[in-house]
């Protein structure tokens, strides 16, 4: 009786307060959710929807045939950027999970003058505009030839994976029990056998959140690519997508209906993974934050 009475639902009461903070919550989700709303609705409307004053926010008729046109513009490959969106998103991805976790594993397991040193600079770097080290990183890919390649834009994902992930995996790591290694290393493992089988195993919640925030970034990076790349065919989705906003007029008609509709796809694949890994995503967040 008593285990069933424990399951019984508490009635929810609406106090003052938080009436006040549902009503918050509300409005807030309405006004950052109204963006998306009017991008997904615009893009299955006509190019005199589009233009109409006052707006119009339903379309009379969806217009399902633009996200087909969007794939078959003139001079516009879309499909060519997603290519190298996928190859930069990978590779940066894979970069940043293996090169972070072993620095953190460093950090979080080994003693050694000027650890902690090295650890607060590590996360000084987290304090630092990206446009402070934009020109000297701009003149090192010069130097290296790699201006105009997609090089730049992964390439220092397996340098350490930057100040964050660095932190994130060791505040990770601190809250595994050191039984773990001491048992192994007694059973004759050695520190890379104890990491590779024993600790990066117990890691997949915070890898799993680190890859999801590493992969949105690098799908949305938009400077990068502005800054490091020439060639259209070479453009990631990000900063392709300008192509419709700075070439309106393709055969007497405005692209804004399908900029809408292109935007709308690129969208798909991050919020698709953020809700397919969103479990794990709060596990690792939660779990980092146990030991400091």
């Amino acid at each position: 009786m008593a285990q069933m009475t424990a399951r019984q639902p508490v009635p929810l009461r609406f106090t003052p307060g938080r009436t006040i903070l549902y009503l918050a919550v509300i409005g807030l989700c309405v006004l950052f959710g109204f963006p998306v709303f009017w991008t997904l609705m615009s893009s299955f409307k006509t190019t005199a929807e589009m233009a109409a004053f006052p707006p119009v926010i339903i379309p009379d008729v969806f217009q399902w045939d633009n996200y087909r046109r969007v794939l078959v513009v003139p001079r516009i490959p879309v499909t060519l950027w997603v290519l190298n969106s996928a190859i930069v998103v990978t590779l940066t991805t894979l970069g940043t999970l293996i090169s972070a976790s072993v620095v953190a594993y460093s950090f979080a397991r080994f003693e050694y003058r000027g650890r902690d040193a090295l650890f607060m600079i590590t996360l000084a770097t987290m304090m630092l505009p990206a446009e402070v080290t934009l020109i000297p990183q701009f003149i090192l890919f010069y130097k290296l030839g790699w201006i105009n390649t997609l090089n730049p834009l992964w390439v220092p994902a397996w340098f350490g994976g930057g100040g964050f992930a660095i932190f994130l995996m060791r505040q990770f790591i601190l809250s595994l029990p050191r039984d773990l290694d001491e048992a192994a290393l007694i059973d004759g493992a050695g520190y890379f056998r104890i990491f590779w089988s024993i600790l990066l195993p117990l890691c997949k919640p915070i890898m799993a959140t680190l890859g999801i925030i590493t992969l949105i970034g690098s799908w949305s990076d938009f400077i990068g690519p502005l800054i490091y790349l020439n060639t259209p065919t070479k453009f990631t989705v990000s900063i392709g997508l300008q192509f419709f906003n700075n070439s309106p007029e393709v055969g007497g008609e405005s692209l804004r209906h399908l900029l809408m509709a292109a935007c709308i796809l690129s969208m798909i694949p991050t919020i698709a993974l953020f809700f397919l890994g969103q479990r794990y995503f709060v596990q690792g967040i939660v779990m980092s934050g146990i030991k400091g």
